[in-house]
């Protein structure tokens, strides 16, 4: 069996698939990252996808590491094009052998796979009567943004604001659903202690990247000063990029992307090191339906998982989402805020194939806000 073509599918709401055809029929999905500037993305995807044709795409780590060994390696748009390059071989090799991916990583480690939801949007509101939704519908964790923009130094009274959003759900839903606080990298070190300080009370499941995950020592101080679990991971790649906060212990949770990170198989070894040192994953998974197939298969075999990101209803998904591209929208059927275990070949998915050629058709561009500050400075977003 041989490579023959790569396909490439730029589609809203900000999702970029690729497919992978052998000569034999077979194929494979895999999905990268648009946020990372999606004509280069698509260029790098073209330009690495060149090395391969006439490859067997049974292996894997082989061609990983030929894809990976540059001389100038790494960075986010080689890594996505990577990831997705990767779990599209991994979707071809689960269907030449008819099984799920897992079953070549281990087996199954779990009964089904606990998942959250998101609420409140990119400035976060209303978020106590999206809370009763969710707990409504059956899940038991949410996850919400923890504020807007963010200074060096800031006003309490954005703190504030956040404390009464969170205080908010708690007289809404109590403690019968767990909530994540993401800080989106959009709070720098001076106003993340005093934010986590004041969300002591409230237990929290995580404060997800409380500062950006370059500033590790950052990250080692504030994990000195707080109970409440930190979590981060989701911009960075490989397990070379982990190494220093896994062995630090400067994280409780560690968050890698499947479609980033180096895909499945990177992902899993990233989580084995991780579980080495007693840390968590939570695998990043904000995007579209071949990302999430890719890391439930993870999840379904790591046994430090606890809980899975995923984005049906994200307020990013505008136009279209999750389930639109899938024919078996089973797969992603949420039972009292859980997924069952994939069973299905490879990925396990379906792709809509008609849906996704004509989407394609409309185009891709899709850039992440640019946010200032009350001053005018440049905000992370």
């Amino acid at each position: 069996m041989k490579i023959k073509e790569i396909k490439i599918y730029k589609l809203k709401p900000r999702w970029i698939f690729l497919k992978i055809i052998t000569d034999t029929g077979i194929c494979g999905w895999g999905e990268c990252i648009s946020g990372t500037r999606t004509e280069t993305v698509e260029s790098c995807i073209k330009e690495t996808g060149k090395l391969i044709i006439g490859r067997d795409p049974l292996e894997i780590e082989d061609i990983w590491q030929c894809l990976y060994r540059y001389f100038f390696r790494g960075g986010a748009v080689h890594m996505t094009a990577l990831s997705g390059i990767e779990m599209a071989l991994w979707d071809i090799k689960g269907k030449y052998y008819k099984m799920p991916i897992y079953e070549f990583l281990g087996g199954r480690a779990r009964d089904r796979i606990k998942v959250y939801s998101w609420i409140g949007g990119d400035r976060p509101a209303d978020v106590a009567a999206e809370a009763r939704k969710r707990k409504e519908a059956g899940f038991t964790a949410i996850k919400m943004n923890a504020c807007e923009e963010m200074h060096y130094i800031d006003s309490y009274k954005k703190v504030q604001e956040l404390l009464e959003r969170v205080e908010s759900i708690r007289q809404a839903v109590g403690y019968e659903l767990e909530i994540g606080i993401d800080f989106h990298g959009r709070v720098h070190k001076a106003m993340a202690k005093i934010m986590m300080k004041e969300l002591e009370p409230y237990h929290p499941m995580f404060v997800e990247e409380p500062v950006l995950p370059e500033n590790g020592e950052a990250l080692q101080e504030l994990s000195r000063h707080t109970s409440i679990p930190i979590a981060t991971g989701e911009r960075l790649c490989t397990r070379w990029g982990y190494k220093d906060i896994i062995k630090e212990g400067i994280a409780d949770i560690i968050q890698p992307d499947v479609s980033l990170a180096g895909g499945i198989y990177e992902v899993r070894k990233i989580a084995a090191m991780a579980e080495a040192f007693d840390i968590a994953v939570a695998p990043h998974a904000p995007y579209g339906p071949i990302a999430l197939a890719a890391t439930l298969q993870i999840d379904t075999c790591t046994p430090n998982v606890f809980i899975q990101e995923q984005s049906l209803g994200i307020h990013y998904n505008q136009g279209f989402d999750l389930l639109d591209f899938v024919k078996n929208k089973e797969i992603f059927q949420f039972q009292d805020g859980y997924l069952n275990i994939p069973m299905g070949y490879g990925l396990g998915l379906e792709i809509d194939e008609e849906m996704v050629e004509r989407v394609s058709l409309k185009g891709l561009e899709w850039n992440n806000p640019r946010w200032r500050n009350y001053d005018g400075t440049l905000s992370e977003w």
